[in-house]
Formats: structure tokens, C-alpha cells, sequence
């Protein structure tokens, strides 16, 4: 064989391996941005908040609703401790006025109703209304004693500071109501209307006005009426 073959096949050869395509790795698959298209920049990521911002959080929330509910308590708190002075003032007022009546009345809760009361007023001596037994009902509010009572006759009487509903028109159950005064205090002054009504602020004018021209009929009207009314 002539010596040049083998050349020639290992040319050949060396050529073939040039021509053969090069195997190529597949690209690995990531999430995150390539490094070929953003070669400086580095990959963003959002940070989830940490536990301790977390708690945080929760304590603060956690904190508010505290004092809220703190609050409320305190609130409620204030209401009982008032509801139980107040009930401890009517206590005091029903055991003087139990104790010590005032002259010619009687005053006590209706059942175990402390707010509403029940009273009665004799009659003053020398008095038109003079024998008569006059039935009043009493109701406390809330807001006593820094407000009057509604104190209403549930007798009829003919009186020209007491309307037929029974309301009554007191200086002392208005504007010169104070604090200081009590249940007491209250029956007494309606009993010195009854010995002295104030024409001059009535509830009736018609009776005012004949108490102030014909007194001698009003008082034979009120003695008529006492004793159909308040006379059993």
C-alpha cells in the first residue's frame, strides 16, 4: 500500500470532528431573572414581615381592644358605684322619713319599687282641705338629687296650683329645687300650699282668680270637694 493513505484518513478524520455539531447543555431552569439579561442588577425579592414586627402589631391591637374593654369597665363601673349611692341616699330619706315622719304625712316605696313612691298628706287644720287624706305619687329619677322629683296629686282637690291631672306648680319642684333638699322637705311645702296657694303662679286660673275676689266661695267649694274626694 503506498504510504500517503493514512494521511489522508487522519485528515479526514480531524474533519469530521470539526464538522460534528457540539452538544449543548439545556439552560437550567430558575426563577429567578437570567444573569445574561441583567447582568449587574440583583434580583428582587419582598421580604415577608418578621415575627417580631409581627408581634408588634398583634400587641398592639391586642392593646387597644384592652383599653376599650378597659374603658367600658371603668364606665360601667362609675354607673354602678353612682346607682348604689343613689340607692343608698333614697335608703337614708325612706328610714329618717320612717323614723321622723314630717307632721300629718306619710311617704314609702310602692312594693320593691325604690324609685316610686307612695304618700299621703293630711289634710292641714284650719285649712278648707282641713279631715281630708290626699294621695300622692312620687317618682325619683336618675338624676336625683341633683333634679326634683315628679311628685303628683292622685287625689282630686280643688286647688288653683294643682291642675286635674295632678300636677302641682312648687317653686321648690322647679327652679328653686337644690341637692340639699329631700323627700321630707317636699311634703312639707305642699302642705304649706294648702294652708297658703300662690294665686299669682297658677295652674287653674279660673280658681285663682275666685280666690282672689270671692275667697269665701272658694273655700266652700274646696270643703265640697274635700269631702267627696278625700274623705272615705
Amino acid at each position: 500500500m503506498p504510504r500517503g493513505r493514512p494521511k489522508k484518513s487522519a485528515l479526514a478524520s480531524k474533519a469530521s470532528k470539526q464538522d460534528a455539531p457540539k452538544s449543548v447543555s439545556p439552560p437550567v431552569n430558575s426563577s429567578t431573572p437570567s444573569e445574561s439579561s441583567t447582568p449587574h442588577q440583583p434580583p428582587t425579592v419582598i421580604e415577608e414581615p418578621k415575627p417580631v414586627a409581627l408581634a408588634k402589631a398583634s400587641r398592639s391591637q391586642s392593646g387597644k381592644a384592652n383599653l376599650g374593654l378597659c374603658n367600658t369597665n371603668r364606665r360601667q363601673e362609675r354607673l354602678v358605684c353612682f346607682y348604689l349611692k343613689y340607692r343608698r341616699g333614697l335608703h337614708k330619706e325612706l328610714t329618717e322619713i320612717m323614723l321622723d315622719p314630717p307632721a300629718g304625712c306619710t311617704a314609702s316605696p310602692k312594693g320593691d319599687n325604690l324609685f316610686e313612691w307612695g304618700a299621703t298628706i293630711a289634710g292641714p287644720k284650719d285649712s278648707p282641705y282641713e279631715n281630708g287624706t290626699f294621695y300622692i305619687d312620687i317618682t325619683f329619677s336618675e338624676d336625683y338629687p341633683f333634679k326634683p322629683p315628679k311628685v303628683s296629686f292622685k287625689t282630686r282637690i280643688y286647688h288653683c296650683n294643682i291642675n286635674a291631672q295632678g300636677a302641682i306648680c312648687l317653686d321648690t319642684l322647679k327652679d328653686n329645687w337644690s341637692p340639699a333638699l329631700t323627700t321630707a322637705k317636699v311634703l312639707l311645702s305642699i302642705c304649706s300650699l294648702l294652708t297658703d296657694a300662690n294665686p299669682q303662679d297658677p295652674l287653674v286660673s279660673d280658681i285663682a282668680s275666685q280666690y282672689l275676689t270671692n275667697r269665701k266661695e272658694h273655700d266652700r267649694i274646696a270643703k265640697e270637694w274635700t269631702k267627696r274626694y278625700a274623705m272615705e
